[in-house]
């Protein structure tokens, strides 16, 4: 258990968006006062807390290279590690993108103890509670710090739910488990009375385990701010994240802890098939080619000995090709079901929540504390309603809506931090599972908890056919939400309004129109890539063809390299079913197997230099994430548009 009152007498990080002043604190030994008016760095993603390469480590190495990825580039190795700092503070949005827990861990190791920002994002704020690692939105403790006062540890547990509160005074998740465990300490009753629920509200009263001894599961009802344990029906990792996890789990529960019914865990080899491709030579003189290899290698020998599925590689003529799939196209295609509660060591398993699923990103923490509990700790989130009505018109598509509506000033502020985006209304159930997905998928985006759409006959016809479910049994278990179901804010977007809408580079919440854009100078592009989870499915196969078929027919060629990446071997398949694989490679487009890839600057497509620009399909452009080059984001229609324009463009255009 932490003490009642703490006391900071390391230096404080003041990340100001001056450089100078950021160089003076690192390097001379600076001490800045807190100044309201000085203007601190938004948006640090967990991408520049540890860049993918630093991820490629998962113990207290981790410390050398924590902030090495933020904008700027001054933060060099060992710098905060050495800088005898205890404190680092930032602006708005602290922690967004990424699940991993690389990150929080970095900044543990390399002695800060506590992180304060505006606000912080969900899960990496919960990463933070698990590990030990404090947080606070309050800035008025910075002058209490200066002046060595102590600080009561209530300060940090102030708005906590009553579990998180118990999590940070046990000092992280595992401690706080062992006295649970232990019936040391018990989680308080959800008394919620009956209510209206949302759909994730009735998933999660559906699953919550309602007493520990017994195993029994459902209460009545929940509400926003509830704390409690549900059941998981669904966990899975990947090889980025499945050693860190594995070492927590036996650090934890001892060398032969087993998991709790592993038929329900899955791994997947998906996140640096393709690395040894575009790894830099700096890179393989770090060791860090053997380093990422032997990711892969400690997640087989896991899953062999576990007992757990693993999706792995694929080879064609002895050779490694890709991967069976990306974990999230997965899910939809072979795992997940309607109503259920899915979780995973990735931001973006909300994905998943296309099919009517409660589906979230954990930390390693959580999930090795899954593997044995198989629950896992929710804070009854609130629901935000995207009512969408009308018909999209030619050439816009589900990315555009998701960058619309991201661009909003609800999200731009972070106020969508921990939200669930509730889709419906016509204009969402008229779309495909592929499109639905793309809006579940970039939920996350938004500083969303999830997204979640209600699953109706597509969904039951796709998973029938897919694998052969009994369907009422998948009608049985779909969720509808109340009528009269409370939300915290509505969206009502008329489809037809929709304009095809980018993300200009360094945030997916930087949406403007395409035709803005066209008002100014043309942004040349360099790379062209189509792929990812988000830009990866069949329907997004069907709009890349479209898109190639008519820039091939006017005599076009492609100016800028361009690339497609398939989702999984399904959608391989059906691309070579529909002659798209002909089509694409006649027209100079270089095809990949499934991966992760360049969204994660892990394969081809990604940028080595600065003054490349990359117009891409994927879900995000943080600073870094895929190279050091910008990153307009866009739809896959606007992506190739843009491969044979030469320039971030339409198919109006061609």
């Amino acid at each position: 258990m932490l003490p009642d009152t703490l006391e900071f007498s390391g230096r404080v990080l003041h990340l100001s968006e001056d450089q100078e002043q950021l160089k003076a604190q690192l390097y001379g030994q600076e001490r800045l006062a807190y100044d309201a008016q000085r203007k601190l760095i938004d948006n640090i993603s967990t991408d520049e807390l540890t860049p993918g390469w630093v991820c490629y480590y998962y113990d207290e190495t981790l410390a050398r290279y924590c902030l090495v990825g933020l904008r700027g580039g001054n933060v060099k190795q060992d710098a905060i590690k050495n800088g005898g700092f205890e404190v680092i503070v930032s602006g708005v949005s602290k922690g967004c993108g990424s699940s991993r827990e690389t990150a929080p861990y970095s900044e543990l190791k390399a002695g800060i103890r506590l992180v304060i920002a505006k606000n912080i994002e969900k899960i990496y704020g919960q990463n933070c509670q698990n590990i030990g690692l404090l947080t606070s939105t309050d800035f008025s403790l910075l002058a209490r710090i200066e002046r060595g006062e102590s600080i009561p540890i209530t300060e940090f547990t102030k708005g906590l739910d009553p579990i998180a509160t118990e999590i940070v005074r046990h000092g992280g998740l595992f401690a706080y488990n062992q006295a649970r465990l232990a019936g040391k300490t018990v989680p308080p009753a959800v008394t919620t009375k009956p209510r209206p629920m949302t759909l994730c509200e009735k998933i999660i009263a559906k699953a919550a385990i309602a007493d520990a001894k017994t195993g029994k599961l459902g209460i009545p009802a929940v509400q926003p701010g509830d704390a409690l344990f549900v059941r998981t029906d669904v966990r899975f990792s990947h090889e980025y994240v499945t050693p860190m996890a594995e070492a927590l789990f036996r650090m934890g529960l001892g060398a032969d802890a087993k998991i709790t019914d592993p038929k329900s865990v899955f791994a997947f080899r998906d996140h640096l098939t393709f690395l040894d491709r575009i790894m830099p030579e700096a890179h393989v003189k770090m060791g860090l080619k053997e380093q990422a290899a032997s990711l892969a290698t400690v997640q087989e020998a896991f899953t062999k000995k576990q007992g757990i599925k693993l999706y792995g590689e694929v080879h064609r003529s002895g050779q490694l090709v890709g991967s069976e799939g990306i974990c999230h196209n997965i899910v939809i295609e072979d795992i997940a079901e309607p109503g259920q509660l899915v979780i995973g060591t990735d931001s973006h398993t909300c994905m998943a929540g296309a099919i009517g699923c409660f589906a979230f990103g954990v930390g390693s923490t959580d999930m090795a504390n899954s593997w044995f509990t198989k629950d896992v700790r929710v804070k009854v989130p609130e629901s935000v309603r995207v009512n969408l009505r009308g018909e999209l018109r030619p050439g816009v598509c589900a990315k555009d809506v998701m960058l619309h509506l991201l661009s909003d000033q609800f999200f731009k502020t972070g106020a969508g931090i921990g939200k669930v985006l509730e889709f419906g209304g016509p204009g969402t159930m008229a779309m495909s599972l592929d499109e639905r997905a793309t809006l579940t998928n970039m939920a996350v985006e938004a500083g969303g908890f999830t997204g979640i759409i209600e699953a109706d006959a597509v969904v039951v016809d796709y998973i029938q056919n897919q694998r052969g479910t009994d369907r009422k049994k998948l009608q049985s278990q779909i969720v509808v939400a109340d009528a009269g179901a409370s939300y915290c804010k509505t969206f009502d977007i008329d489809l037809a309004k929709v304009e095809m809408t980018v993300a200009t580079p360094g945030d997916p919440r930087n949406g403007i129109p395409l035709q803005q854009l066209r008002q100014q100078a043309p942004k040349k592009v360099h790379i062209a890539y189509g792929g990812s989870c988000t830009g990866g499915k069949k329907a997004d196969m069907d709009m890349y063809a479209e898109v190639v078929r008519k820039a091939v027919a006017k005599g076009r060629s492609l100016q800028a390299k361009t690339y497609i990446q398939f989702g999984s071997q399904r959608i391989r398949d059906y691309a070579e079913k529909m002659g798209y694989v002909q089509l694409f490679e006649s027209a100079g487009v270089e095809l990949i197997d499934p991966s992760c890839g360049a969204c994660i600057k892990a394969g081809p497509g990604v940028s080595f230099t600065k003054d490349e620009v990359t117009v891409s399909a994927i879900n995000r452009n943080f600073p870094g994430r895929s190279g050091p080059g910008d990153v307009y984001l866009a739809s896959p229609y606007v992506v190739v548009a843009s491969a044979f324009l030469g320039h971030v463009g339409g198919p109006d255009e061609l």
